[in-house]
Parts: C-alpha cells; structure tokens; sequence
C-alpha cells in the first residue's frame, strides 16, 4: 500500500497526535503515527470497537504468534518483515486508542535500557531489571 494513500493532508484529516509544527516525511514516526491515525478514521475504529484494548492485546498476541511462525518455519525475510510491520501498526494504534505519547514512552525506555547492565541467561544476553 503506497504511504501517500494514507497521508492526512491528503485524507483531510488532522492526526491527534502530531501537531501543526511537525513537519511530515514518510521517514519519520509522525508520519507513520498519522498514516495509522487516518486508518483508524477511515475504518471508524472509536465508533465500531477497533479501539477497544482488550480487543488490541489479543489482535498484537495473534500477530507474535504470526511473527514466531515465520522465524520457526522458515517463511522467510519478506514475511517476517510483513508480519512485524503488522505488530508496528496494531502498536501505534494502541497508542492512538489509549491516547499516550508513545514516542516520549520509547526514549524514556531506552535512557532506563540504557542504564541496565546485562547479564548471560542460557547462552544468551538478557539486559533486563534482575531483582
């Protein structure tokens, strides 16, 4: 699907989450937040349920079991990529329907990650909080 399709200017609609001031590039998470915004406005996601989060959790848990399929079958890269785009976009909607910023959570996240050392747990790295 081209990104333009989905460009608010284009759709006639102000994303709630990006301001006047953003300026929009397809390379950017504004851009990517506003495409799936429209989505959600053209489908009419607030009025027909697609915003509920209980309904989100279990669509991102049938999306991790779609993306654990393509590593452990072998589907290969685009696949895998397909899926994961799938999760990035059920991810953002969520933001949009809980109405967070989930930009600001990502960077508070990564400066807590940061700080966290990491350890070995069966042969593989783990930075996690151990307690």
């Amino acid at each position: 699907m081209p990104v333009d399709e989905y460009n608010p200017v284009q759709c006639g609609i102000k994303p709630r989450l990006v301001t006047s001031k953003t300026k929009m590039n397809t390379d950017s998470y504004q851009a990517m937040l506003a495409a799936v915004q429209a989505f959600h406005e053209k489908h009419r996601f607030k009025q027909t349920g697609g915003e509920d989060l209980v309904y989100r959790v279990a669509l991102m848990a049938e999306e991790m079991g779609e993306i654990s399929a393509c590593v452990t079958k072998g589907k290969g890269q685009v696949r895998l990529a397909e899926e994961c785009a799938d999760l990035m976009i059920l991810v953002l909607g969520t933001a949009i329907a809980a109405d967070f910023d989930l930009e600001q959570a990502f960077w508070n996240k990564m400066k807590q990650l940061d700080r966290r050392g990491g350890r070995f747990v069966d042969g593989r790295i783990r930075v996690s909080e151990f307690e």
